[in-house]
């Protein structure tokens, strides 16, 4: 009979400890997601900026699952430099997305309200963060799961950052649960600018629609047109555009030789500022060429002046076009034979 009770006692006694075991694994996991709310908080871009400590705090030592996600961005500010890393404008645009999931989830019953976490890591500040991820190279970015480990976590391909914010959102959209939602730019102005410009417009109206009536303004100039069309033409025929979007640099160091400049890349991957340019340049030539014989030179009547022009206009824009040919092969390895094929090899 005494054994019965002993029984109910040992029961009552296990299910207290499961009981306040469990509690206080909730109340630490809730705790350290209110630390992580009031960190994002006080950050202006929602990106909490985590140092070894806080990493072993938040992953290392909290207990799978946890109730969050975080994704870190690994940066390194002696890095900041190298223009071809573009660690500065990536890290721009990680913020841009924390803000943007901010702004998607700002009512405190959302279900990702407090489920995901931006975060960034530097280089100096949290060299052994840096090993424990097993980070190399730069950019890097990682999102650990409840159920992940550190070494579980998943990599965002360096492939996927051409596309700046909207594959960033996209790799988390992909490897979680969790919905960022449309990515929010910045405005190019403030509404301070904004009115400002606004006002200055109302102001010079009146002087600006007297020069146009009078017809004394540079959108009159034929000269304006002229030297707008080939700006035009050398844009689009430079690469210009690509090498903005992309951020390209005008050159790379050579990494044999410090002090030697490379402006033309060998690889169909890349193309640099300068190649552009000289494309661009080429181009143009034979352009402006083709426009003064079609028309300027047909209004010469001296015939002499007429054959040799259009023998130097040809024998410079076979050059051109020769040069351009022979980059494209160089740099992609496949034959283009445009002209001689038999002296093209």
């Amino acid at each position: 009979m005494t054994q019965v009770p002993t029984l109910s006692r040992l029961f009552i006694f296990i299910t207290l400890i499961c009981a306040a075991t469990l509690s206080g694994l909730a109340k630490s996991d809730s705790d350290r997601v209110s630390e992580l709310l009031a960190l994002r908080s006080r950050s202006q871009s929602g990106v909490i900026h985590l140092d070894d400590r806080s990493v072993s705090h938040f992953l290392t030592s909290a207990k799978t699952p946890r109730p969050y996600w975080i994704v870190i961005f690994f940066d390194a500010a002696q890095l900041h430099d190298k223009q071809e890393l573009h660690l500065k404008d990536l890290r721009e645009e990680f913020a841009v997305v924390a803000s943007s999931f901010l702004t998607n989830n700002q009512d405190p019953s959302s279900s990702s309200h407090a489920k995901l976490f931006f975060c960034d890591i530097e280089f100096k500040e949290s060299q052994n963060s840096f090993s424990q991820f097993g980070v190399n190279a730069l950019p890097h970015i990682r999102l650990i799961g409840p159920h992940q480990s550190i070494k579980e976590s998943d990599q965002m391909d360096q492939g996927d950052f051409s596309r700046l914010a909207e594959s960033m959102a996209e790799f988390i959209e992909s490897r979680s649960t969790v919905v960022v939602g449309p990515i929010h730019r910045p405005p190019i102005l403030s509404k301070k600018q904004l009115t400002f410009v606004i006002i200055a417009l109302l102001i010079w109206m009146p002087f600006i629609g007297k020069k146009i009536i009078s017809g004394k303004t540079l959108v009159h100039d034929p000269k304006i047109w002229l030297t707008g069309a080939v700006f035009v033409y050398f844009f689009s025929v430079s690469g210009a555009m690509h090498n903005i979007i992309r951020k390209m640099p005008m050159f790379l160091a050579d990494r044999n030789d410090p002090n030697k400049l490379i402006f033309f890349y060998q690889g169909s991957g890349m193309q640099l500022g300068a190649e552009g340019f000289a494309i661009g340049f080429l181009y143009t030539i034979v352009g402006l060429l083709l426009a003064f014989v079609t028309r300027v030179l047909v209004m010469v009547r001296n015939r002499n002046v007429q054959r040799a022009f259009m023998i130097f206009a040809l024998f410079v824009s076979f050059w051109a076009v020769r040069e351009v040919v022979y980059l494209d092969n160089w740099k992609t390895g496949y034959g283009v034979h445009a002209f001689w094929p038999s002296s093209w090899h």
